[in-house]
């Protein structure tokens, strides 16, 4: 792999072991023919007109897309416009938009005229990696463990603690990657699929810094190929999935194997995030909700000319109908705000509200975990509910045990229909063991946080008593992965920073 000179030294490649196998078709798989129940989705225009690139949905509501005039946007969730500045600790314009990717939860990565900035919090950012990738960024994913991939034109990328590790086989990097996909492997390890000069394949950890690029099957019938391909996320009990779209139908493998799915005609585009699947088939908008197992039509929606921007995991779609920009969902599904979808919780207290989307308001609002409701009054909709000055309580979660848990907000509506928006998090209670500031976070700090946060143009975080001073603030920003800005920290240390802040931020 060739890489400019003065970047290349902060690349580390890692090298893999190559596990080869045919694709292999089958006369007949397991068939599903769903029966799509019609329903008139809740559309929400954009302020702005935007470019038919590919964009980033948050879980918030909103996000982060292209303008049609090529500027960067924000959106917030009624699709008015948020403030989006460039960080002033950065040293070049991005300049022309050319297209956004997901980079976690809340953040995005653009590729610009003038390379590659993040988008988080309001700030365009310039991360120190930049230079060591130019454009040509082909598709994002971030894999079950944490991991996030980057598939370029000039290879395959992880990018872990502010570094690109090149992935690489038999010395080579993975050059012509057209299509990415985090998914479980057959095994059900964490992995990403990814289709490379028309050959599927799935790269799966073997330890914490060497992955395994294997060669997949798919059950391909002579003369199919695989055109795209879209993951679904877990939940409670349930793993991942991946689903492929061919010349010829749609596959999607579940841990059970793969299965067949008629839609009657064949799909043209596909998109997934979270629990939910979208697809476009002939003239009709479908929707598949993984967690109830059921699918949906949009009806009086005219797809003739449609274009998918991107997917939040509450199942909203940002797509475009001829000439304008809008927010397509199956109902007016509250968002979440302080917990993400796959978020590991460690403090025993978490501060959780439901924000409602535009248009006709709720009757009522509840929360529910796993399963057992917790009513909440408005406006603030609070899980644990709210002071009387108005400040919002944190919930406590320290009756659950350890594992992967659920929280739910449902809005109820006076016609009886009801909208949920259903967040999947793992709750690993605090160790009784102490972490200290000197020997657990200065490292932190010293690693991921000091470029920007010993004087300027971060807050000053550089000794121990601002560290504590500013813990909760702290802890937010890396649980939600805000910062740090060159992108996500290792979930191990997010976890090893709310540790040290839940019990006592000892020096």
């Amino acid at each position: 792999m060739s890489m400019h000179p003065r970047t290349a030294s902060s690349v580390v490649s890692l090298l893999l072991a190559a596990v080869v196998s045919s694709a292999c078709g089958e006369d007949s798989l397991p068939l599903d023919r769903p029966q799509p129940a019609a329903f008139r989705p809740t559309e929400v225009p954009s302020s702005v007109e935007l470019a038919s690139t590919p964009g980033f949905a948050d879980q918030s509501g909103g996000g982060v897309f292209a303008s049609a005039s090529g500027g960067l946007v924000r959106l917030r969730l009624d699709g008015s416009k948020g403030a989006l500045e460039p960080h002033p600790g950065n040293t070049v314009a991005a300049g022309r938009v050319n297209a956004i990717f997901r980079l976690g939860p809340h953040s995005a990565l653009v590729e610009a005229e003038n390379g590659l900035f993040l988008a988080e919090s309001g700030w365009v950012i310039a991360p120190p990696w930049r230079d060591a990738l130019g454009t040509g960024v082909i598709g994002t994913a971030q894999s079950e463990d944490g991991a996030v991939w980057l598939a370029h034109t000039s290879g395959l990328y992880r990018l872990q603690e502010g570094t690109l590790a090149a992935l690489k086989v038999n010395g080579g990097p993975l050059v012509g990657i057209t299509a990415m996909a985090a998914a479980p492997a057959a095994d059900g390890a964490p992995g990403v699929w990814f289709l490379r000069e028309g050959t599927l394949n799935v790269a799966v950890a073997t330890s914490a810094t060497t992955y395994q690029v294997r060669g997949a099957s798919a059950p391909l019938d002579a003369g199919e190929v695989v055109e795209s391909m879209a993951g679904l996320g877990p939940a409670v009990g349930t793993s991942g999935e991946l689903w492929l779209l061919t010349n010829k139908r749609l596959l999607r493998q579940t841990r059970d194997g793969w299965r067949q799915v008629d839609l009657g005609a064949r799909p043209t585009q596909l998109l997934a995030s979270g629990r939910f699947l979208w697809v476009k088939s002939d003239d009709a908008l479908l929707l598949y909700d993984a967690d109830v197992n059921t699918w949906g039509v949009a009806s009086d929606l005219d797809t003739r000319e449609f274009r998918f921007l991107a997917a939040d995991e509450s199942g909203c779609a940002w797509v475009q109908l001829g000439g304008e920009s809008v927010a397509v969902s199956r109902a007016p599904v509250p968002r979440v705000k302080g917990l993400y979808q796959g978020m590991q919780v460690v403090e025993d207290g978490l501060v959780v509200s439901a924000v409602i989307p535009p248009g006709t308001a709720p009757q009522s609002v509840f929360f529910q975990v796993d399963g057992t409701d917790v009513p909440t009054t408005g406006p603030q909709y609070s899980l644990g509910g709210a002071e009387a000055d108005g400040t919002l309580k944190a919930y406590s979660f320290a009756g659950l045990d350890a594992g992967r848990h659920v929280v739910a907000v449902v809005a109820r509506f006076e016609d009886g229909t009801e909208a949920t928006r259903t967040v999947p998090f793992d709750y690993q209670p605090l160790d009784t063991e102490p972490l200290s500031w000197a020997a657990d976070i200065r490292p932190i700090h010293e690693a991921r946080c000091a470029k920007c946060h010993t004087t300027t143009p971060g807050r000053p975080l550089n000794t121990y008593e601002l560290w504590k001073a500013n813990a909760a603030l702290i802890t937010a920003a890396v649980r939600d992965q805000r910062m740090p800005a060159d992108g996500p920290m290792d979930p191990q240390l997010i976890t090893r920073i709310q540790r040290w802040a839940a019990s006592g931020a000892r020096p």
